[in-house]
């Protein structure tokens, strides 16, 4: 199953590093998937062997995004991330960053998407403490849940 709890995270990761491979990890609401998500996730797998996602619970998502989100439940976010080739493992959190999951897996390879600057993400002084490496995947433009969710609204408010 690809989608884990910390206990059979952390057994995971410690084989896949002590197999000498790298673990890739990025963290998101993954809210509504679209080809943006896609792409970057399926970047995010060329750098390492392989790919977890920490995935932001749905009172986590609330805290971030406001009171009308998440659209879909994490048990539907999860999986359907679960079907994608790119992703190997998922993990469900609820802190509003994933600062916690990073100091205890301690992935040799951190992803954010290209609209962030390295020096804003609050994960970065974590990774690069231990030696890892913070990387920025270019962003899909026009690409985003939120705007997916503005067209609906547009398009309902014109019916």
């Amino acid at each position: 199953m690809k989608i884990v709890n910390r206990e059979q995270l952390t057994a995971i990761v410690e084989d896949i590093k002590a197999a000498g491979k790298t673990v890739v990890f990025t963290n998101g609401c993954f809210d509504i998937l679209h080809v943006g998500h896609v792409r970057y996730l399926q970047a995010a797998r060329e750098l390492g062997d392989c790919l977890v996602i920490g995935l932001n619970s749905d009172s986590s998502v609330r805290g971030l995004k406001g009171p009308t989100r998440p659209i879909n439940n994490q048990a539907d976010r999860a999986e359907v991330l679960a079907a994608l080739a790119s992703v190997d493992y998922i993990i469900v959190f609820d802190e509003p960053t994933a600062k916690n999951l990073i100091a205890n897996f301690r992935p040799q390879i951190y992803v954010k998407g290209g609209d962030y600057k390295v020096e804003a993400i609050p994960e970065a002084e974590i990774v690069s403490n231990y030696g890892g490496q913070t990387m920025l995947v270019p962003e899909v433009q026009g690409r985003s849940s939120t705007a997916i969710i503005t067209k609906i609204i547009k398009d309902k408010s014109n019916e």
